[in-house]
């Protein structure tokens, strides 16, 4: 897709003349809803199911031939969100980009005050503060930050994209900026550095794609690698300085040791090469079952992927995962509005962001931040805001042809 934006059609303009001929606008939102592109809907629920059946075999006590008891609710809770998180997602899908731009501003205040009172009243867990419990909800506002900040930056630069093709300013861009950080330091405040560096990625790639000219960028990356030995030194916990030492370690040879921070690594590294090509089978896995693998239902469930479907079935869903990104990108190429177009990039590059440091983390290329595998790893709000991320990518597909104007619809 060129950064400028792109202006004409071939194939989609194709399908949504098709789509039309066959009288479908007619029927309300059943109409709308036959229009949706049911194979990517497919796609996705199968990739979710997928994670239900991994959490399954993380709860499998290989003793007793039956679910353990701690774990026995693992999968079932994923597939009850993810039931939720569908309709969510269809929902969110039939919505007009006009009213997704609308509600943009009112979304990123209220994640904005949610931050702060997660900075004031949070709950503490895995040693940080990122949940706000009100009764016997509990809410992760870091989560539904994503979603926000990329219709705000959407929204934002729908606004304020000068006509005529031209590029937006410099100070459009540092608007852009100043509202991606904000939220994205009180993330970061929390601690929350795998989110934080999420928001930072997608805000950086909708700000890209926006037409930042290439020696701002450039500068940008200079600036940024200037910068590494001051953040590792004075932003960095020590936790975090720990966890980045194991990784250089790891990649350059050196000892480790075994029962600290490389644990996770090493025990990942074990499982996937117990896999081999084909794996061991479902509910075969030795390092799964005997939980030698910490938090394997979230940050390292894709070492029970490659220890029971090997080489094969780890490749296969990165596959799927990468179809996905690419559809959503071409999405993304064929919007007539700005809106529609770097929403979005955004909401892409966040699922995609997390599902590639997800990888390269399992496999001791990247450090160990705590980057879930989305639709796969166990979590509430974290999977409803990827149906509802996958919604609004399925609503710019449903309405491309959609124009707005700086204030939303016509």
């Amino acid at each position: 897709m060129n950064r400028e934006g792109y202006t004409g059609f071939t194939r989609g303009e194709a399908r949504t003349s098709t789509a039309r001929t066959l009288n479908f606008s007619g029927f309300g939102p059943f109409g709308k809803i036959a229009r949706l592109p049911w194979s990517i809907i497919l796609v996705i629920v199968a990739v979710g199911l997928t994670g239900g059946a991994m959490l399954f075999s993380v709860g499998w006590d290989p003793v007793a031939q039956a679910p353990s008891p701690d774990e026995a609710d693992l999968w079932r809770d994923h597939l009850t969100r993810l039931g939720a998180g569908f309709v969510i997602m269809i929902f969110l899908a039939l919505m007009p980009l006009g009213i997704w731009a609308r509600f943009a501003w009112p979304a990123y205040v209220g994640v904005v005050i949610l931050l702060i009172l997660v900075e004031l009243f949070g709950v503490m867990g895995g040693g940080a503060a990122r949940w706000l419990k009100v009764g016997p909800i509990i809410l992760q506002p870091s989560e539904p930050a994503k979603l926000a900040v990329t219709i705000a930056l959407a929204s934002w630069y729908q606004r304020m994209m000068p006509t005529g093709g031209q590029s937006p300013p410099l100070w459009v861009h540092g608007g852009a900026l100043l509202i991606l950080l904000i939220p994205a330091g009180l993330v970061f405040k929390q601690p929350n550095l795998s989110t934080a560096l999420a928001l930072a990625a997608s805000g950086a790639m909708i700000i890209f794609f926006a037409g930042i000219a290439m020696r701002y960028v450039a500068g940008a990356l200079g600036l940024g690698v200037l910068a590494v030995p001051a953040i590792y030194s004075f932003v960095l916990k020590p936790y975090q300085r720990e966890r980045v030492d194991t990784l250089i370690a790891g990649i350059t040879g050196k000892a480790t040791n075994g029962l600290g921070e490389s644990y996770q690594i090493e025990q990942a590294k074990i499982a996937i090469g117990a896999g081999g090509l084909s794996g061991r089978g479902y509910l075969q896995g030795i390092q799964s079952q005997q939980e030698y693998v910490p938090e394997q239902h979230t940050d390292f469930i894709l070492t029970i992927i490659a220890e029971e479907f090997g080489f094969i079935g780890a490749v296969g869903l990165l596959t799927v995962f990468a179809f996905l990104f690419v559809w959503s990108f071409r999405v993304a190429a064929r919007n007539k509005s700005w809106f529609g177009r770097l929403a979005t990039v955004g909401a892409t590059s966040t699922i995609a962001f997390f599902a590639i440091f997800n990888s390269g983390m399992v496999l001791g290329l990247l450090p160990v931040l705590g980057m879930p595998l989305p639709l796969i790893s166990y979590g509430g709000t974290a999977l409803i805001t990827v149906m509802a991320s996958f919604g609004l990518i399925l609503s710019a597909h449903l309405h491309q042809d959609e124009k707005l104007s700086s204030r939303g619809l016509f």
